[in-house]
């Protein structure tokens, strides 16, 4: 296969919005035209090289707006490298991520962003852009902001937790939100209320609970329902829209829908983690639950309804992973015999898309609903659609096909990711992907890896979709 001339036949075609029986012309890493089986347009490609898809689902590559890469957390740094994550995300069927650039506080957004280019630079197997993480908002910074959304950058991400190290407080995450409602920018929120979670933090290490299991405990949904509240309320004074990340509980679910129930801009993410593991997980014994320590935390199992149901109501926007793996040995068991210690981050860029294929399996979800949730919602949401996260003509022709009766095993001892172990190892799977193209290039064929690093480019994007 080249990259200049490709047809995909045979297979059912599936967009957020269609399901067809259609081939696929590629040319020069663009989708051309989309026809019929059959029909005469499709029968005169028969000059370009083909892939077989009959029987098979041919989807747009997932975008996964919410990755951590080489982050440095909590004394050491994410496992996976922007090469070994991208070619694992490849393997999974994501063929754009968005990566979180980090400003120290002190220095720059600038800083943050140039050394975060200079990370994932030519080690790329698929098309990356970068979020910015503001820590430090001030003139300089406010001022930066406008800089870099004409730049591509368009969205910022704050913290209401990690007092100390990412943690804004009101009138910062106020001045912030009122610069981006001025710039078209989007601001992110981490919302979980972390001077009050460092209370309990303390009071729980005192009253000698360090297990993993007590970070889910201290971390409480309604100190997540709390701070969801208070953003989207400093948002409606700011006047600017609102996107909050991994929503892990009903309460903030219900937050949520309470503030799009009155037509206000605010969107919201989950992740597979709270959709499919619990605080049974946290719990697991002989400090295997450190394994799932993230933040926001996994809730009780009977969060999970609320997420799904958020999901189909469009309460909940986008699944993105949260992928920030630290490998279980030498990194989580920093944290043994205090958990606030544990890095805090989960590997799952591998496994978004099979995860929700397994959801349309299971029937919590349509399968146009899977492909908006996981490629074309979060292209509109970054600014990146219709290049990204459709198949149509003038679209990256970023291609999956995908085989829907497929099973497999989820395992550290095969997936790609730089991680030692899995968050669903042993889970049975129905669906696989089967071929990647990126911009027309193929970078996984029939299982296997023909990728590069290096072949994924930087990717600017516009502003937030959903507000046009």
């Amino acid at each position: 296969m080249t990259a200049n001339r490709t047809v995909v036949r045979g297979g059912l075609v599936i967009t957020a919005s269609d399901e067809i029986h259609a081939d696929l012309l590629i040319e020069d890493g663009r989708i051309a035209a989309v026809a019929a089986h059959d029909s005469s347009a499709a029968r005169a490609w028969d000059d370009a090289q083909v892939i077989d898809a009959t029987g098979k689902y041919v989807i747009p590559g997932g975008v996964d707006g919410h990755t951590h890469m080489e982050m440095p957390f909590g004394g050491t740094t994410a496992s996976d490298t922007f090469e070994t994550g991208t070619r694992a995300a490849a393997w999974g069927g994501t063929t754009t991520i968005v990566d979180f650039a980090i400003q120290s506080v002190g220095r720059s957004l600038r800083a943050g962003l140039d050394a975060w280019h200079a990370k994932a630079d030519a080690q790329c197997a698929i098309d990356y852009g970068f979020h910015m993480i503001v820590s430090d908002v001030d003139e300089h910074s406010l001022k930066e902001m406008d800089i870099l959304v004409e730049e591509g950058v368009t969205s910022f991400k704050m913290f209401m937790a990690y007092p100390g190290v990412f943690y804004s407080d009101d009138g910062q995450i106020l001045r912030a939100m009122q610069r981006a409602e001025s710039n078209g920018g989007l601001i992110m929120m981490h919302a979980e209320n972390g001077i009050a979670i460092d209370v309990l933090v303390q009071q729980a290490l005192e009253a000698g609970r360090t297990d993993p299991r007590y970070h889910g405990e201290v971390r409480k949904a309604l100190l997540e329902a709390e701070a969801t509240h208070r953003a989207i309320q400093l948002a409606r004074v700011a006047g600017a829209p609102l996107y909050i990340v991994h929503v892990s509980a009903q309460q903030a679910v219900a937050e949520l829908a309470a503030a799009r129930d009155m037509g206000l801009p605010v969107f919201g993410e989950t992740c597979p983690q709270y959709l499919f593991l619990s605080t049974d997980n946290l719990a697991e014994p002989d400090f295997e639950g450190a394994k799932y320590v993230c933040s926001t935390p996994l809730r009780p199992r009977e969060h999970q309804a609320a997420l799904w149901q958020g999901l189909r109501t469009d309460d909940l926007q986008v699944v993105s992973t949260d992928h920030c793996p630290f490998c279980f040995s030498g990194q989580k068991e920093m944290g043994r015999g205090d958990f606030s210690k544990i890095p805090n981050g989960l590997p799952g860029v591998e496994n978004r898309m099979d995860l929700l294929h397994q959801a349309v399996v299971d029937g919590h979800i349509s399968r146009r609903r899977w492909i908006d949730i996981a490629c074309a919602a979060p292209a509109r949401m970054f600014g990146l659609y219709p290049r990204k996260g459709t198949l149509a003509p003038g679209a990256d022709a970023d291609v999956v096909i995908y085989d829907p009766h497929a099973e497999q095993v989820i395992s550290s001892q095969t997936h790609h990711m730089n991680v030692d172990y899995s968050a669903y190892e042993g889970r049975r799977i129905t669906g696989r992907v089967e071929t990647v193209l990126s911009r027309g290039v193929p970078v996984i064929d029939g299982r296997t890896y023909v990728g590069r690093a290096g072949h994924g480019q930087y990717t600017p994007r516009g502003t937030c979709q959903y507000l046009d």
